[in-house]
C-alpha cells in the first residue's frame, strides 16, 4: 500500500510539487496526484492542443493503456514556476517504446495551477546530421 505524502503547503515550490508530481505518475497513486493539483488547474499538451482539468487529467494519466514507467530525469525549480523532464518507458519490458517529457508547471498555495507539457518520440538522428 502506498504510504500517504504529507500535504503540500503554501510555502511548497513548484519544483518539489513537480518531483511529487513523477512520483504520484511513476507508482500510478492517482488520488496523491489529484492532491497535488488545484481545483482549477489547467493542463495542457502543446503537441496535440488538447486541454485538461484536474479530474480530466487524473483520468487520462489512470486511464492511459499500458503500464508505464514516469522517471524524473532533470528538475529546475523556480519557486512559483518549474520545468521537469523525464524519460516515459514500458515498465512490463515487452516493448522498447520511449518518450521523453518537458513538463513546465506553475503553483500557487501549495497546489499545481497549471501544467504545459511537450511530448517527443525516440528518433533515430538523420544520417547527415552525423
Amino acid at each position: 500500500m502506498d504510504q500517504p505524502t504529507s500535504p503540500p503547503t503554501s510555502r511548497t515550490t513548484t519544483g518539489a510539487l513537480l518531483a511529487r508530481f513523477s512520483d504520484a505518475i511513476d507508482t500510478q497513486a492517482w488520488d496523491d496526484l489529484a492532491d497535488l493539483l488545484a481545483p482549477a488547474f489547467r493542463g495542457a499538451y502543446v503537441h496535440t492542443g488538447e486541454t485538461f482539468d484536474r479530474d480530466a487529467f487524473v483520468a487520462l494519466n489512470r486511464d492511459y493503456p499500458g503500464s508505464w514507467r514516469f522517471e524524473r530525469e532533470a528538475l529546475v525549480d523556480g519557486g512559483d514556476q518549474a520545468v521537469l523532464r523525464a524519460r516515459v518507458s514500458d515498465a512490463t519490458g515487452a516493448s522498447d517504446e520511449v518518450h521523453y517529457v518537458a513538463t513546465f508547471a506553475a503553483s500557487r498555495d501549495g497546489r499545481l495551477t497549471e501544467i504545459t507539457e511537450v511530448w517527443a518520440e525516440v528518433a533515430a538522428p538523420d544520417p547527415t546530421r552525423r
